[in-house]
């Protein structure tokens, strides 16, 4: 059946209900035409058969006549009812005829029905569209378009999963080639740092991650053993950091001690944060690599990434994470070799050294007790110095101090030491840093580590000062906690002076014009760049209000917002203030709070950037507006002008396309019939089209080809002789187009063939086609 639109088959269907209609109103014309014809011809044969009797007996038809034969011959009432007889025989085999013909036509509807939806299934299977389609037991070509089409689908299903692992093995194979050459250019101690590095970064831009730090093993005995991390980076940028992590702590350390992968899809708060001068997130999954050979760790790889980790890309981080190992045992292997090389020099060195001092021993010796008697004097010397450079102090266990020198006394306001004598040491702690202190002196004489950091210490007067102190347990003979020492430095005029510059060094990072408020508003400070932009002098602005800097109808708003800024509030937005000779200038302007080491506001940082310009360039930008609003109708028209020519190509474009086809399909008929085998391939040396012919000659079904490729048909131990073949299988080889040539093959059976191929090239756009044309020359032997 030809192809007709949807258009033509609703025509069809509204010929045949039309005819459906026509069809009872026919019928019982038909039927009751039948009937009269059955009844007339009853009538006639009894009227037949009253002339022949009266032709016989010779008398006129009359009354009489009528009478007298009916009585003579009963039979002849039965005759009467012929006509009656005869239309019913009329009418009820009339009406059988009818209903025959209309279930013929109920047939066909449904048939043509049937057609109409197996086309629009073939068509929607041609397009690559999901039709749906479910077809009856009975209905074989509808099971097997199904059946085709399923097997279709999972074809290429399988297709697209077999390049996803081709294109999967080639990226992991490029990746360890990439970190092999990275690798192999490592030489010893020194480049250490600088391949973390270019591990970490190489890893984040080939994994498409977002940071990624490297910790590696540190520490040689089992009680110091941890990890140090080398190197960080995230965001196209080196990130410069000092962490430190015990062996088996956190993840981290928890990885390097069960030595396993571990991957996480959701990492807790606070965790890690990614951060980019656009702003900060929380990565959502993390991969803990252990760097391991043979049992043996030598550090770990944590890569965070806003996606998920699939499993080849875990794979490829641990067959990374071999080779790092590998290269960092050689390292390891190098520096120990280079060290005991030192070593041994070292104690050369050393034993040559140490005959000289044979022969000097005994010259010495008598002098040595004068030196001992002079140590003993520098000794005492030293310790008067430390007594006063030093702050010293000790105290019990329980925290009452027992002895302490002159610069405690001084440092802490006191005239004699009986006045600190028995006082408990939360008397020169801070009030706000007792809790965590007491956490400090719980470990401390429970026999753990030191302390030593800055400290404030309270002064008689109860103010403080600042310390770098450090308190070290001090061990009796049965190795317990006797008493702490406590040894400091005043630093209070150093961590004063870091505390502020800190703070500076931040505002000037930040955006040119910066003015430094109180929580009241008060002016503390403004760089140049808020006087050469504003125009005011430094006696106009410091320690003068904010507020005066804003027109009078804003000053009242802009106080509020300093008061929910000091409340813990953020604020960032554009506000207008005044120059000093009163022009309005805008402002891009965020708050920001800096708070003191209590968590009290120190000031408030007001740091903006002059926009006046992008608000003088609005008006312009709004004139230009309309201007584009008019090229945007003009556009439109222009749009639907081209909308209008589209669909008249593309409806031209369709005329075309079912031309092709059918052209195509009468060629394919055409060259099926053709004596010479043919074969066409495509570009990839697809099979396309595998005649009849082809099929004897190569001893194969047409559908064992269709859709394998050419090489099928040939040996290679053929195709590998035979330079023609070669070229033709070969999807980049150069075709030998218009020339025949002699190819000795075998078929499918083993039996040997001489063959004479002809390739042509056919090519549309980028479309190629390669036809063979094969004459077989094979010589049959009965």
């Amino acid at each position: 059946m030809g192809e007709f639109t949807f258009g033509e088959k609703n025509y069809f269907y509204t010929q045949i209900l039309g005819v459906q209609g026509m069809q009872k109103e026919y019928d019982q014309s038909y039927v009751r035409r039948y009937t009269a014809l059955g009844v007339v011809i009853g009538l006639l044969f009894v009227g037949l058969l009253a002339m022949v009797q009266l032709l016989v007996e010779g008398e006129h038809f009359t009354l009489s006549f009528f009478i007298r034969v009916h009585s003579v011959y009963p039979v002849m009432y039965l005759i009467d009812l012929m006509p009656v007889v005869t239309g019913l025989v009329a009418y009820y085999a009339s009406r059988a005829v009818s209903h025959s013909h209309r279930e013929y036509l109920e047939l066909a509807r449904h048939e043509e029905e049937h057609e109409s939806e197996l086309y629009r299934f073939v068509m929607g299977m041609r397009e690559g569209e999901q039709v749906a389609y479910t077809p009856s037991k009975d209905d074989s070509l509808g099971n097997a378009l199904v059946s085709l089409r399923t097997e279709l689908e999972q074809k290429l299903a399988k297709e697209q999963q077999r390049q996803v692992e081709d294109e999967r093995r080639r990226w992991v194979a490029e990746g360890l080639a990439e970190f092999g050459e990275v690798l192999r250019n490592v030489t010893g101690e020194s480049s250490l740092e600088s391949l973390s590095y270019n591990i970490v970064s190489k890893l984040v831009k080939y994994l498409g991650a977002n940071q990624c730090g490297f910790y590696m093993v540190e520490g040689e005995e089992e009680n110091d053993r941890h990890l140090q991390l080398m190197g960080c980076y995230a965001y196209d940028r080196e990130k410069f950091t000092d962490q430190r992590l015990e062996w088996g702590d956190g993840l981290v350390g928890a990885c390097a001690l069960e030595g396993e992968t571990t991957c996480l899809d959701h990492v807790p708060d606070g965790y890690l944060r990614i951060t980019s001068g656009l702003g900060e997130a929380t990565a959502q999954n993390l991969l803990l690599v252990p760097v391991k050979l043979e049992g043996m760790v030598f550090g770990v790889l944590e890569i965070a990434s806003f996606k998920p980790f699939e499993a080849y890309r875990i794979d490829f981080c641990e067959r990374v994470a071999a080779t790092i190992a590998s290269s960092l045992k050689s390292v390891r292997i190098s520096i120990q070799t280079t060290q005991l090389l030192n070593e041994k020099e070292r104690q050369a060195d050393a034993l040559a050294l140490k005959e000289r001092e044979i022969s000097q021993n005994m010259e010495e010796l008598t002098a040595s007790r004068e030196e001992v008697a002079q140590k003993s004097e520098q000794l005492q010397s030293f310790t008067d110095s430390v007594n006063h450079t030093l702050i010293h102090a000790e105290y019990t266990v329980e925290g009452q101090l027992i002895t302490a020198n002159n610069k405690f006394l001084e440092k802490l306001g006191y005239s004699d030491v009986n006045e600190v004598l028995g006082k408990h040491i939360s008397s020169f702690i801070n009030s706000k840093d007792q809790e965590w202190f007491d956490g400090v002196w719980s470990r401390l004489i429970g026999g753990g580590e030191h302390f030593e950091g800055d400290l404030k210490q309270v002064v008689r007067s109860g103010g403080d000062i600042w310390t770098l102190a450090t308190y070290t347990c001090i061990l009796n003979s049965n190795r317990e906690v006797d008493r702490v020492l406590f040894l400091a430095i005043d630093t209070t005029d150093a961590k004063l002076q870091t505390l502020d510059s800190q703070g500076q060094i931040e505002a000037l990072n930040r955006v040119s014009i910066k003015l430094e408020v109180t929580a009241l508003g008060d002016v503390i400070k403004a760089n140049d760049m808020f006087f050469t932009t504003l125009g005011y002098e430094p006696e106009d602005v410091l320690k003068q209000p904010i507020y005066q800097l804003f027109p009078k109808n804003e000053q009242a708003q802009f106080e509020e917002t300093l008061r929910s800024v000091c409340r813990g509030e953020s604020f960032a937005g554009t506000i207008k203030v005044l120059k000093k000779g009163g022009q309005e200038s805008w402002l891009r302007v965020s708050l920001t709070t800096v708070m003191d080491m209590y968590g009290d506001i120190a000031k408030v940082v007001f740091i903006a950037n002059d926009i006046t310009r992008e608000k003088l360039m609005e008006v312009e930008s709004r004139q230009q507006n309309e201007k584009l609003k008019l090229q945007e109708e003009k556009l439109k028209e222009n749009e639907a002008e081209l909308s209008r020519r589209l669909r008249e190509a593309t409806d031209e474009l369709k005329t075309q396309f079912r031309e092709i086809e059918k052209v195509q399909k009468l060629n394919e008929k055409t060259l099926e019939g053709f004596l010479d085998a043919i074969i066409t391939t495509d570009h990839d040396g697809t099979v396309l089209f595998f005649n009849r012919a082809a099929e004897d000659v190569f001893k194969m079904k047409r559908d064992e080809v269709l859709g394998k490729n050419v090489s099928l048909l040939f040996p290679e131990d053929v195709v590998a002789s035979n330079e023609f073949l070669q070229s033709y299988i070969d999807p980049q080889g150069q075709k030998i187009i218009g020339a025949r040539n002699e190819v000795d093959t075998r078929d499918f059976g083993g039996d040997e063939l001489n063959l004479l191929m002809l390739l042509s090239e056919a090519q549309m756009g980028r479309t190629v086609r390669y036809t063979a044309f094969i004459q077989n020359n094979t010589l049959d032997l009965f």
